[in-house]
């Protein structure tokens, strides 16, 4: 009982709200507390993507390992254009051996590889049909100077003759005339007949005449002799160089050696048969040396006599100067023949091989950059350059000039001390900025 009074005690009358004059609508708030915290952290994040998509930069990355490229520094610095090119050591002079006469190998002096001096034999060579015609030759030579010899006396003879004819005239002439002059005075004193006068004055008179004659005669043999002689001369020197030319033919069956130098090659075994001005060898001037380089033919309209080239041996750089241009090109090359410019290197050989760098251009200042694989992706247009901060490589156009083997000439894009990423971009494909990593 005490419970259900106190029970009764606690509860409260209810009260009509609707019979009351205090009846109102309770509106339930809409920004609680819950809902701006949301609103507040969607509008931060809004932002963030905002700002993220206007103020950051919008282009592809890849994270690269640094030490797994190779980045090199631009500089400006004296540039020279050349291009390398392979050079082959040759003998300033080579001279062939050809077999003047034909014939079968009888006996090699030397052997190739050997020094030889100028005139030192080298092979003889057999030739029976040869010697048989020198002899031929031989004695038809002799008999003609001998028939020169012989008309030679013949001419000089009749000099002789002629000459005697003459001085027995002038003597005869003497004579009557003396005999005329004094029968001339006895018949002027009526001391001789008109007969006898008469046939001392014939007489003096028809040897005048005969001397006239002989005169004539003299001088008439005496430019004949002249001109016989110089025939028989010029006839007798002719037969004589014919008989020397002879000879010499059975002397050219030894080869000798026409300089003094090296043996390279001798292609002669004995028994063998030659015919003649076939090659048998050759010999090298080893006094001086040449250099042999072969071009591409793009550069031909570049390359004159007097460019200049040099290589490095055992430590030293050599200099070279093209003497010799051979305007033909083969398999897309032309050759040109380079001489030592100065000192020669001790202990070359023929057919050393050389990597000769020749000039196309005179020494100038240019922005350089280092060679490397990124040209092959890029072709010059463009590369990575690194940022100041060395945390990140943007790609930048640039564009590029002369070029030799270590660097490129820049144009424009590049500045002297930044640094590129110059090893090949073929992993990269087309992203615009690389992230460096350690």
């Amino acid at each position: 009982m005490d419970d259900e009074a106190t029970q009764s005690a606690h509860k409260k009358p209810a009260v009509d709200l609707s019979q009351s004059g205090m009846d109102r609508k309770i509106e339930k708030k809409f920004w609680t507390a819950r809902r701006i915290v949301y609103a507040s952290g969607g509008s931060f994040f809004l932002f963030l993507v905002i700002y993220s998509f206007v103020m950051t930069d919008r282009g592809s990355r890849l994270n690269v390992e640094a030490d797994k490229i190779t980045i090199s520094t631009v500089s400006k610095a004296p540039f020279r254009e050349y291009t390398p090119v392979n050079g082959t050591i040759l003998p300033i002079e080579t001279f062939f051996l050809d077999a003047i006469e034909g014939g079968r190998v009888e006996k090699r002096y030397i052997e190739a590889g050997s020094f030889v001096k100028k005139g030192d034999p080298i092979l003889r060579l057999a030739n029976t049909n040869l010697q048989l015609d020198v002899m031929y030759r031989e004695a038809l030579t002799y008999q003609n100077i001998n028939d020169a010899q012989n008309r030679r006396l013949t001419i000089e003879q009749n000099t002789i003759a002629v000459k005697t004819q003459l001085a027995d005239a002038e003597y005869q002439v003497d004579r009557t005339e003396l005999a005329f002059r004094r029968d001339s005075a006895l018949a002027a004193k009526k001391l001789i007949s008109d007969q006898d006068f008469l046939q001392s004055k014939y007489e003096y008179e028809s040897w005048v005449r005969r001397r006239i004659l002989a005169r004539e005669n003299f001088r008439q043999d005496s430019l004949m002799r002249i001109n016989q002689l110089s025939q028989l001369d010029g006839s007798v020197t002719r037969l004589q160089a014919n008989l020397e030319m002879t000879q010499h033919n059975l002397e050219n069956l030894v080869v000798r050696a026409p300089v003094t130098g090296q043996l390279t090659s001798l292609n002669a075994e004995i028994g063998e048969s030659k015919s003649p001005g076939q090659r048998i060898g050759q010999i090298d001037v080893l006094n001086n040396f040449k250099v042999r380089a072969a071009i591409d033919e793009f550069y031909i309209a570049r390359i004159n006599a007097g460019q200049k080239g040099d290589f490095d041996l055992t430590g030293t750089t050599y200099r070279l100067k093209i003497t010799k241009v051979y305007p033909e090109v083969k398999d897309g090359r032309f050759e040109v023949d380079m001489e030592f410019d100065g000192s020669i290197p001790q202990g070359i050989r023929r057919g050393q091989t050389l990597q000769v760098r020749l000039e196309l251009g005179d020494l100038s200042e240019a922005v350089l950059v280092p060679r490397g694989g990124f040209y092959q992706k890029t072709g010059g247009q463009w590369v990575y350059v690194v940022d100041k901060s060395g945390s990140f490589a943007a790609k930048r156009n640039i564009k590029l000039g002369r070029q030799n083997p270590q660097v490129f000439e820049v144009l424009e894009g590049l500045e002297p001390g930044e640094q590129v990423i110059t090893s090949t971009y073929d992993n990269f494909g087309d992203i615009d900025k690389l992230v460096l990593k350690e």
